[in-house]
């Protein structure tokens, strides 16, 4: 009843449950997704970020009232950069042209477009039939490694008779301004394959587009301008690049598999291991993961990058990932000072530059905790040793920071100033809470004098009834917390205390996130009485109400938001925020969806290199649940939870296809894993 009435409250008569929820896309057997064009309601436009090492494109598409397909490529490379050299510095472009438009098809234009489908798998692939027998699949994706969107196209004959088709080749190039450019002018290319050729009858013919960014010194001007010539990144081949994206889609796909009784979840969940991955950039300061949405490239945060994402990346062991992820810790750590003045919240301009533009916002406390639970589930010892200075440093500068009520001052939060934070408030505090509990454990397995845990555990200790004191409060009339102190009004990061185990207020909590004054069509609102939603707040209360053993009273919720996401008006990702930024899909949200189940739903937690305690929270309503291929702890983890009652489970643990632990516990209890 409580979730009903909240639901009508806050907006959503049309869908109470995820169940009846209208779905403009589908899920294939493959978990790719499709949108039927026939049997949705049109016009509808969308839009979706997709990314290789060199380049970031987003895709602005949709079908028009006739059913005619509609394409503009927001084109990003990040290793361009412009003047000032600022966050923003990368070379963009706009680019809309229809290239089908100058097909000839027996002397005369493609005719009539109807578009069948549009599917999603990391690739965009366009089904349309034209009036003049013609089938056209488009194949739209980012090249892995080069500086390159790439388009592949396929004509097929389905008129039954033969027929001529002229294709046009093209080559085209822009010269940007030399004074414009860090590196002086650059020069954007257009190439379409083309030729002349008669189609029998189900015969099919292929030409491609690339739209594609040099500097100067990266391309040979023999003859004014072939992009063929390059030194080292010669588009050759763009069905090779296809298959190199796709073979990158599988490595996601095949690693980190949630196997759940409910197939959005699990597709929702993939989607979002290629989303969260994807937007890492070979820049001149090493692979710097960026958030993206035309925005954000060749740069890291403290909070996407350093507390969002990078613990993440050990889950999935993706190479670049993790490499991206020691990239960031060690950028930050060139900032370490004697003086204990803060770390800069963000490292722009490939490591040339910083922002600091909010002050201090707990940057400390979000890259002590992210980096202390990245070493710990990374299972490196010589990584761990690497990041432990970096690590201590941060706990310290925290330490510093407290105020005389024990919690941390900080000039802001990462919302930076959008919203008031107060002089200290409750995000900070309860990340380097995290950040304590983490280094204890990571100590004793560096071989840390034995005083160095035993003091971070009694300040987080100390911290938790500080922010008791500091921040418990009667809030709209919840037993919760205020944000900061002499805030009357809630707000989303009311949840930060649920996601580090922090038990005290839980149910007023709880049901403050999920009040009408709260919870909206979109998820959790930043603040009571605004219209401003942040999906990383959502994710976050996800995780931890998971994360304190309340199952069932957040099942309901993360179905109806994976499927607003995954197949409703705008996916299929989670995204940023609105009004500001259009829900773009910035790339480490994805990666806190994937960690509502890994430390959510599995409750894994770290507590050495090479261990963890497991704490499966099974809904009432599964048999069963399971991850497969989680390359934490540097090795190869499967994890199985079956029910064998309503109260008792059987957790199975393998490790290289070896059974490791195979106990049948109470529902919700805690075991210790030892690798």
């Amino acid at each position: 009843m409580f979730l009903i009435l909240a639901l009508l409250t806050a907006g959503w008569c049309t869908a109470l449950t995820a169940e009846d929820q209208p779905s403009r896309w589908s899920i294939n057997a493959d978990q790719s997704i499709r949108w039927q064009a026939d049997k949705s309601a049109l016009p509808h436009y969308d839009h979706i970020e997709m990314a290789g090492r060199k380049v970031a494109t987003v895709l602005r598409y949709g079908i028009n009232e006739k059913g005619g397909f509609y394409l503009e490529r927001g084109m990003v490379w990040p290793l361009l950069r412009t003047i000032p050299n600022n966050t923003h510095a990368s070379l963009m472009r706009r680019m809309g042209e229809d290239v089908t438009s100058k097909i000839l098809i027996n002397n005369s234009s493609l005719k009539n477009e109807k578009v069948r489908s549009i599917q999603l798998d990391g690739i965009m692939t366009v089904e349309s039939d034209f009036s003049n027998g013609i089938h056209l699949t488009r194949e739209l994706f980012p090249s892995v490694d080069k500086p390159a969107f790439c388009e592949y196209y396929t004509i097929k004959n389905t008129s039954g008779r033969n027929m001529r088709v002229e294709l046009p080749h093209s080559l085209s190039m822009i010269s940007t301004p030399e004074k414009e450019g860090v590196y002086g002018s650059y020069s954007l290319i257009v190439r379409q394959t083309g030729g002349t050729t008669i189609l029998e009858k189900d015969q099919e013919v292929n030409f491609f587009v690339t739209i594609t960014g040099y500097k100067k010194d990266e391309i040979k001007n023999d003859n004014g301008f072939d992009s063929r010539l390059t030194k080292t990144e010669a588009v050759e081949d763009v069905k090779q690049e296809l298959e190199k994206r796709k073979e990158l889609i599988r490595a996601f796909s095949d690693n980190l598999v949630l196997d759940t009784p409910d197939d959005v979840l699990n597709t929702m969940f993939r989607f979002a291991k290629i989303r969260a991955s994807e937007s890492i950039f070979e820049t001149k300061g090493g692979f710097l993961h960026g958030p993206g949405g035309e925005s954000y490239y060749a740069a890291i945060w403290a909070n996407d990058q350093a507390e969002y994402v990078n613990p993440f990346f050990p889950y999935l062991g993706y190479p670049v990932g993790n490499e991206s992820a020691m990239v960031s810790y060690k950028h930050f750590a060139r900032f370490m000072n004697d003086d204990f003045k803060p770390i800069p919240s963000s490292i722009i301009a490939e490591g040339d530059d910083i922002w600091n533009g909010a002050g201090d916002r707990g940057d400390g406390a979000m890259i002590a905790y992210g980096a202390s639970r990245y070493a710990l589930t990374l299972g490196d010892k010589e990584k761990a040793k690497e990041l432990w200075p970096l690590i201590e440093w941060c706990l310290e500068y925290c330490h510093r920071k407290l105020n005389d009520a024990g919690v941390v001052q900080s000039d802001s939060d990462e919302l930076e100033g959008r919203f008031p934070a107060g002089k200290a408030n409750l995000c900070t505090s309860t990340l380097y809470y995290d950040a304590l509990l983490s280094a204890a454990y990571l100590a004793e397995d560096l071989g840390k004098p034995t005083e160095t845990a035993q003091t971070y555990r009694a300040q987080a200790a100390d911290l938790r009834k500080a922010i008791d004191r500091y921040f418990a409060a009667k809030v709209e009339g919840f037993d919760t917390y205020q944000y900061y102190d002499g805030n009357d009004v809630l707000r989303s990061w009311i949840c930060m205390p649920l996601c580090v185990g922090i038990t005290e207020r839980k149910d007023g909590t709880i049901a403050a996130l999920f009040s009408p004054r709260l919870w909206s069509k979109n998820g959790i609102l930043t603040q009571a009485g605004s219209k401003t939603f942040w999906d990383r707040s959502t994710l976050y209360a996800m995780r931890g109400i998971l994360t304190v053993g309340e199952t069932e009273k957040v099942m309901d919720y993360l179905k109806y938001y994976s499927k607003t996401r995954l197949l409703g008006e705008h996916v299929p990702y989670p995204v940023e925020a609105w009004p500001e930024g259009s829900q773009r899909h910035l790339s480490a949200e994805s990666g806190l969806y994937c960690r509502i189940f890994t430390e959510g739903l599995f409750g894994i937690r770290p507590i050495g290199l090479k261990s963890f305690t497991l704490t499966p929270r099974l809904p009432s309503n599964w048999d069963q649940m399971s991850l497969k291929h989680i390359r934490a702890f540097n090795t190869d983890l499967d994890i199985q939870v079956q029910r064998i009652d309503e109260k008792t489970q059987k957790i199975t643990v393998t490790q290289n296809g070896k059974a490791i632990f195979s106990e049948t516990t109470d529902i919700d209890s805690t075991v210790t894993i030892k690798l």
